[in-house]
């Protein structure tokens, strides 16, 4: 069997994953990761992306992630995410909706539009389109 780390996964209404798995991959605020058994000991900000978690014997799991912060000690590691969502969990066309209205106020370059929030909108809403999409 493969070398394996615990990791759990906790959003504010749930526990959404806990259990063995063999590599994590994840977006942080400085670019996309991989996590595998023993890595080094490392806190961090996550990004919105899509999350893979690699479960022996189990074909890849996929879910979006909203934002957080993770732990990696040597042999676990912890993700408090703010929203946390598997594919079946996703209303695609709510997410597209989502994307457009995001993309509409990044081009209609009113000054009253809050860019970073327009930004993270996009982001949050091609993360579970991504994820729904696996």
């Amino acid at each position: 069997m493969a070398d394996t780390f615990h990791l759990k996964i906790t959003s504010p209404d749930r526990v959404f994953f806990e259990g063995e798995v063999t590599m994590v991959e994840i977006n942080t605020t400085e670019g996309q990761i991989g996590v595998l058994p023993n890595h080094i000991p490392l806190t961090s900000v996550l990004a919105p992306g899509v999350c893979y978690l690699y479960v022996p014997d189990q074909d890849p799991k996929v879910c979006a992630v909203h934002g957080g912060f993770f732990e990696i000690l040597q042999d676990s590691m912890t993700i408090l995410a703010e929203v946390c969502e598997w594919p079946d969990e996703i209303d695609i066309s709510r997410a597209e909706q989502a994307r457009e209205r995001a993309e509409k106020r990044l081009s209609d370059k009113d000054e009253a539009t809050d860019i970073d929030r327009a930004v993270l909108a996009l982001k949050r809403s091609a993360a579970r389109i991504e994820a729904a999409g696996k």
